[in-house]
């Protein structure tokens, strides 16, 4: 029987293949309703059981991994580790977008008029920097039972580091707690493997639904502005991430990307790195050796926190947005962009298109009209999925990176 990696590619080149003579049948045609219908319900269950397990997971992850570093002598380092790598592998995303929009100037030369149908039923929701902080800082405590039931995953990180920290402190007191969230651990683990099984069917049907609903007259008018999101976007994910793998840890892309290739992949197809967390701490584990304590710290806090595909396309299309409307942003705002886009990837949710809300927040932070974001909207799913794709490649590689300067520090 062919491996899983090996049954998800299979099934996403036929969920492609099919979605392009899905979209070729009349609208009103009964086989095309009834794949969509099939799709749309295949897609739904898969997705809906990895986020049944997902609020359980990071916080059981989170409080294991807190309590297994302490034990090692490394929440130090680690944090310091995690955070330096977050801040650089961002910076150097936005910086990947703002050179390459500067050079070949997506936008230029369009009028927003073929757009006026699209912004006349758009209704922006605003959201200053101000607010976005007040949100972002009011968000981070909340009573637990609401975060799990709401699926605040902030609220859950910030529960569970508590939580985790509260173990070590309480030592041998708390030893049986600490053993009982082990187990739950291993259980959801095995949980997560039950649904793997799914994951070839549920993949290929998402395919199916993106590749036959996307609009292909925008995507014609936008062509220069997706294919600069698309290079920029693969050089960030084929070219910097695994340059830094290499120079920290000296491990190849190769051997990454055959231990990663199925959290990327699902990655792609659900366009959610928060959905893609179980399979992200399966192949970090499984595939590429990193321990579960590292796994369980750095791979939740950066489905939450460091996303550089979301930030190099909020950067990008900033900038493609200020080019549409004729206005030349000076170099302060640029600036100003590139730090409002990692504030607001770092505080999107890691679901599909969460990144539209806080795009609204960049616009208006250089006096861009918000309502502009209308534009995106009808390509900003197919968008969605190579950079979430790339903002788990981001994680997974931070895992491996973090365990290798945890070691070095331990060494010396």
């Amino acid at each position: 029987m062919p491996s899983l990696n090996r049954q998800i590619l299979v099934a996403a080149c036929l969920g492609v293949l099919i979605g392009w003579w899905v979209g070729a049948l009349p609208t009103d045609a009964a086989s095309r309703e009834a794949v969509l219908y099939a799709s749309t319900l295949a897609g739904s269950v898969f997705i809906g059981l990895l986020k049944m397990v997902l609020i359980p997971l990071i916080f059981t992850s989170i409080v294991v991994g807190v309590s297994n570093l302490q034990a090692h002598h490394q929440v130090h380092r680690v944090w310091v580790s995690t955070l330096v790598y977050f801040v650089i592998t961002l910076s150097l995303a936005m910086l990947v977008a703002l050179i390459a929009t500067h050079i070949f100037k997506p936008g230029a030369g369009l009028s927003l008029t073929m757009f006026a149908e699209a912004m006349e039923s758009f209704e922006a929701r605003q959201l200053t920097l101000s607010e976005f902080f007040l949100h972002f800082f009011a968000n981070l405590f909340q009573n637990p039972f609401a975060a799990f039931a709401n699926g605040s995953i902030l609220a859950v990180v910030v529960f569970a580091l508590f939580v985790g920290i509260a173990l070590v402190a309480g030592g041998e007191r708390y030893r049986h707690i600490s053993q009982l969230f082990q187990e739950f651990m291993d259980l959801l683990l095995l949980i997560i493997g039950w649904i793997m099984r799914l994951a070839p069917l549920g993949i290929m049907a998402l395919l199916i639904k993106l590749v036959a609903e996307q609009d292909a007259s925008l995507l014609v008018t936008m062509l220069g502005f997706i294919v600069l999101v698309f290079g920029t976007t693969l050089f960030h994910g084929v070219v910097v991430l695994p340059g830094i793998l290499f120079l920290v840890t000296g491990k190849t892309p190769l051997w990454f990307w055959r231990g990663a290739r199925e959290a990327i992949i699902t990655a792609f197809a659900t366009s959610s790195s928060a959905a893609t967390l179980p399979i992200s701490m399966r192949c970090a584990e499984q595939n590429l050796q990193v321990r579960q304590g590292i796994a369980g710290f750095v791979l939740p806090l950066g489905a939450t926190m460091n996303m550089d595909g979301t930030a190099l396309y909020e950067a990008a299309a900033a900038l493609f947005v200020a080019n549409l409307v004729g206005i030349e942003l000076s170099f302060a705002q640029q600036m100003v962009v590139f730090m409002t886009a990692m504030i607001a990837s770092t505080g999107a949710p890691g679901i599909p298109s969460a990144g539209m809300v806080t795009m609204v927040m960049v616009l208006q932070s250089v006096g861009l009209p918000a309502e502009a974001i209308a534009i995106l909207l009808p390509i900003d799913r197919l968008l969605d999925t190579i950079r979430t794709a790339v903002n788990v490649e981001g994680d997974i590689v931070g895992s491996v990176v973090v365990q290798k300067l945890a070691d070095r520090s331990r060494d010396r």
